[in-house]
């Protein structure tokens, strides 16, 4: 017997969720991104294949220790809640943070340049968080504060939610939209010739993602939360503030 619900489809006892597909489409057309960089990063061939298999693997462990840890009260009564994340609760800085760690033990291990990989794994970490961020669409999560006025209850800018019947601010669509942009800038900015100082590709996607998320990130109603801050939104504004600072400093050392 074949179903379609609104987040699976289901096959006999089997479901099969759209959450996790769209994951998968997002890690794997990133590695065909990067295995299509690679050569001009000056990488060696299938260095691309040897480096997800260690990342990703590491970054989806990360995404859900983040949310968790972060989300504690929801599972310290039931561990083997942790496990379950068929229904999301994963965190993409979470993801960033873990893939960022495997990414530099690669490097030392492998003697590649740790700016190289990073450069190589910038554009294909936003195009998955573009698709990724579908994913909060199918489950309803991810979503901003309530819109009451109905001149503005329209999709994209906002989100309709069935758990409360009410239009929300469509936050995964804002960062889905931006990450793509983020894309293409580099892509752009790299064929160009732009960005030819090894780190400038990763340093410009940490400032232009960290710069939107903290933004976002302030409209959302269900930020993980340290007390009374939005960890998320902090991070992404420490993150992009050293970006900046970082490739400030690259620019005058250029022109000196």
């Amino acid at each position: 017997m074949v179903k379609w619900t609104r987040d699976a489809l289901i096959l006999g006892n089997f479901s099969l969720r759209y959450y996790g597909v769209l994951i998968a489409l997002g890690v794997l057309l990133g590695v065909l991104l990067a295995i299509r960089r690679e050569k001009r990063l000056g990488l060696k061939k299938d260095t691309t294949i040897d480096l997800a298999l260690v990342c990703v693997p590491c970054a989806l462990v990360g995404a859900r220790l983040y949310y968790v840890a972060f989300s504690w009260d929801a599972y310290k009564d039931n561990l083997w809640k942790i496990f379950s994340v068929r229904e999301g609760g994963m965190a993409i800085y979470g993801a960033v943070l873990a893939g960022i760690l495997a990414t530099w033990v690669f490097s030392r291990v492998r003697k590649i340049p740790f700016l190289s990989l990073a450069d190589l794994a910038a554009p294909s970490l936003a195009l998955g968080q573009a698709i990724g961020r579908w994913g909060n669409f199918i489950n309803q999560e991810a979503y901003g504060y309530a819109v009451n006025n109905p001149a503005l209850e329209w999709f994209p800018l906002c989100v309709y939610i069935e758990a409360d019947g009410m239009w929300h601010l469509a936050t995964f669509f804002y960062e889905s939209v931006w990450c793509f942009g983020i894309v293409v800038f580099l892509l752009c900015m790299e064929r160009r010739g732009h960005l030819k100082r090894r780190g400038d590709v990763f340093l410009w996607y940490l400032l232009l993602y960290g710069a939107e998320r903290a933004v976002v990130e302030g409209l959302r109603t269900d930020s993980l939360m340290l007390g009374s801050v939005r960890v998320s939104q902090v991070l992404a504004a420490a993150l992009a503030l050293g970006a900046l600072v970082a490739l400030i400093l690259r620019s005058r050392r250029r022109d000196a």
